[in-house]
């Protein structure tokens, strides 16, 4: 028993100190980047509902999203699940909903218009 003791400490602080350096690493990224700046609010409240709710984003959002660039895309919403408010949602779900959003955003922003 006192051996399991022994190794399990050494797990617990790994994976605290691994969750640590995740946020740590995530606001770096955040902050380097300027994420928090490159979009206005309300398309901030559509892309979160997308992703973390049921809802769309208007295509002048994605704009805004593919703006705001994939690496500030993803480090935002990984620190967001990092939030405990949010320690009851899949994470693998909301990855999958982040990554299609982002997709779709991308497929809309990258095709031509019909009136072109």
């Amino acid at each position: 028993m006192a051996s399991h003791n022994v190794y399990s400490t050494p797990v617990v602080l790994f994976l605290t100190c691994g969750a640590a350096m995740a946020t740590k690493e995530n606001d770096q990224i955040i902050k380097d980047n300027n994420c928090e700046t490159k979009m206005g609010l309300p398309c901030v409240l559509e892309a979160f509902t997308s992703i973390f709710e049921t809802g769309t984003i208007s295509s002048k959002c994605c704009g805004e999203l593919v703006g705001l660039g994939k690496v500030c895309h993803s480090a935002l919403v990984k620190r967001t699940l990092e939030n405990p408010l949010f320690k009851d949602l899949s994470p693998a779900r909301i990855i999958a909903k982040s990554i299609q959003t982002w997709n779709n955003c991308l497929a809309l922003i990258d095709s031509p218009s019909p009136s072109a």
